[in-house]
């Protein structure tokens, strides 16, 4: 789908010829141009399809202008109406205004300034449909922490991205569960054309059927038990920008052959109505599932298959980017805290099963039971400080944690000396307690008569 699409316009006059002329002009400037001959012709192509803007005769046969425009109003809330008449006055147009009338226009006129007119309603329009979708990503929550990481996979990952990030082709996120997809997702989406518009996300494994489709495409009031009122879908909701579908794996089979239309002309209805909507949205799409087996399995239309994977991303899991884990740690604990070496060094030989949104845990949970700001072995979950991964495999030590160790034990040192080894100064100095600093002597065999020089 391109970036931009047409303004759809709907004219409704029942004088044929002048109708014909405005439907040829508009046609010629590259609008997307419906024509009818009455309000109640109108009032069925409102209801089937999303218009921009409507240009409405003011007097005609049956249904008037001002019918019209207070039923597209309640059918279709961000149409811009304007309505024209060859015999307005002061009076009627106050009325137009009041009813939401974008714009009041007497006969004759230039077809220039209807042109212009027209153009600045759209833009009026839009507006609107900007601040709308301004609020409604506002009040979703947004991950805090960036992409991290300098292992030589996270580098192959970040060339992906800002090689297909500015494509506007849908593109297939895989990976293990934590491993942060929805990160990847926004990455993209800040590397495109439409950073400046929505990345709205959803997830298929946290909504039942029918939610999921209410969610994604919008319901009309009383389409269902529940349906209180109108509510616009996340594909509305992420028109101009981008749309992430989580565990798109865990998609029904009757909601992807309507995701399958979406993508392929961004046409789409909201549940409970017969009103054809156009969208324009980059899909990305996230799974932990191989999709190929799930095609395989016929559990996933192949023919949506290679419409979301015109382009895939696999994340690696965090065991086999074990250099980045210093790293995490460094960003998910604040500068004022302490990593005992023997701790990073236990972090950073587990195995992560859960990859780095159970790195994140862990760190949570340690911060919790640390004294004094310092992470110790015994703060970390038991199976991280056992040594042992998932495959029982033992801990592995890096040259990282070993030169972080050297350069605490030499801080160390030096803060007893300057204290003259008064412990109770130096536990004070590191900011520790003197519990912490004995475990900490005792760990780098660290003797005071020796080292803290004579007092």
């Amino acid at each position: 789908m391109e970036n931009t699409h047409p303004i759809d316009l709907l004219i409704v006059d029942d004088d044929e010829d002048f109708r014909g002329t405005l439907c040829r002009r508009f046609r010629r400037r590259g609008f997307q141009v419906q024509d009818a001959d009455s309000g109640e012709a109108a009032l069925g192509r409102v209801e089937r399809r999303r218009f921009d803007v409507a240009i409405v005769d003011m007097v005609m046969p049956g249904m008037s202008g001002l019918d019209l425009l207070s039923k597209i109003r309640t059918v279709q809330p961000d149409c811009q109406v304007i309505l024209l008449t060859g015999q307005g006055t002061i009076e009627t147009a106050v009325e137009a205004m009041k009813l939401g009338a974008f714009d009041f226009l007497r006969k004759p006129f230039p077809l220039d300034e209807l042109e212009v007119i027209t153009q600045r309603a759209s833009e009026r329009g839009q507006l609107q449909k900007e601040n709308q979708q301004l609020k409604e990503v506002i009040s979703r929550s947004s991950p805090t922490h960036k992409m991290i990481g300098q292992s030589a996979v996270m580098q192959d990952i970040y060339r992906l991205i800002d090689r297909a990030g500015p494509t506007d082709k849908a593109i297939l996120i895989q990976g293990e569960s934590g491993t942060g997809k929805e990160l990847v997702a926004r990455a993209l989406h800040q590397a495109s054309a439409r950073a400046a518009k929505p990345l709205v996300v959803i997830n298929c494994a946290a909504l039942p059927e029918t939610l999921l489709e209410s969610e994604l495409f919008g319901h009309e009031k009383g389409a269902f038990t529940g349906a209180i009122c109108t509510k616009q879908g996340l594909f509305e909701v992420a028109d101009g920008g981008s749309l992430l579908i989580d565990e798109i794996g865990e998609m029904p089979g009757s909601l992807q052959a309507k995701l399958l239309r979406v993508l392929e002309d961004g046409s789409m209805r909201r549940v409970g109505s017969l009103q054809e909507r156009r969208v324009n949205v980059r899909l990305l799409a996230a799974t932990n599932r191989n999709m190929a087996a799930e095609v395989k399995a016929g559990r996933f239309r192949e023919d949506l298959y290679y419409r979301i994977n015109v382009m895939s991303l696999t994340i690696p899991p965090l065991r086999e980017r074990k250099d980045d884990i210093p790293l995490l740690v460094q960003q998910f604990v604040d500068s004022d805290w302490t990593v005992e070496p023997e701790a990073l060094a236990a972090l950073a030989g587990y195995s992560w099963p859960g990859n780095v949104r159970q790195l994140i845990n862990a760190l949570e949970r340690a911060k919790i039971l640390a004294d004094d700001r310092y992470i110790s072995l015994d703060d970390l979950p038991p199976e991280v400080a056992s040594g042992a991964n998932s495959n029982g495999d033992p801990r592995v030590a890096t040259p990282c944690n070993d030169a972080l160790a050297t350069i605490q034990r030499t801080h160390i040192l030096e803060v007893l000396k300057r204290e003259k080894g008064n412990k109770a100064r130096t536990a004070r100095a590191l900011g520790l307690n003197r519990r912490s600093l004995y475990r900490l002597l005792d760990k780098y065999e660290i003797r005071l008569t020796e080292e803290a020089g004579p007092i």
